[in-house]
């Protein structure tokens, strides 16, 4: 059984940081492309980065580049979310996915996807 387990939210002001972290089980994490998207209940995904298994190939959405950075670390299942200068529009609750397709991570038709992290940014 797939397994995703977000941490590292909460609430923070703007020009802050914070990194997400999601571990996973039950998959051979290193095969399978990761990402995080964010969505509020009610509102559309919105995909906001993307890695591909060996991290050779990275993808961030235009309202987050430059800010935030995606990695991982295979050894320990475990892929990151460095999010700086947040802003309010940050605000969202982020969920780490994963797919055996980059291209279903990247556009947010994941097979698999945890339980989310409340990131809320204050001004």
């Amino acid at each position: 059984q797939v397994r995703l387990v977000e941490s590292g939210g909460g609430l923070v002001h703007t020009g802050d940081s914070l990194r997400l972290s999601c571990t996973a089980s039950g998959l051979l994490f290193s095969d399978y492309p990761m990402g995080w998207f964010r969505q509020a209940p009610g509102k559309e995904r919105e995909v906001v980065a993307a890695i591909s298994g060996g991290a050779e190939v990275t993808y961030l959405a235009d309202s987050v580049k430059g800010r935030f950075t995606i990695s991982r670390d295979n050894t320990k299942k475990t892929v990151y979310l460095q999010m700086n200068s947040l802003k309010v529009e940050d605000t969202d609750v982020y969920y780490c996915s994963a797919d055996a397709t980059y291209n279903k991570v990247k556009n947010g038709g994941v097979r698999y996807w945890g339980q989310g992290t409340q990131v809320i940014v204050s001004s």
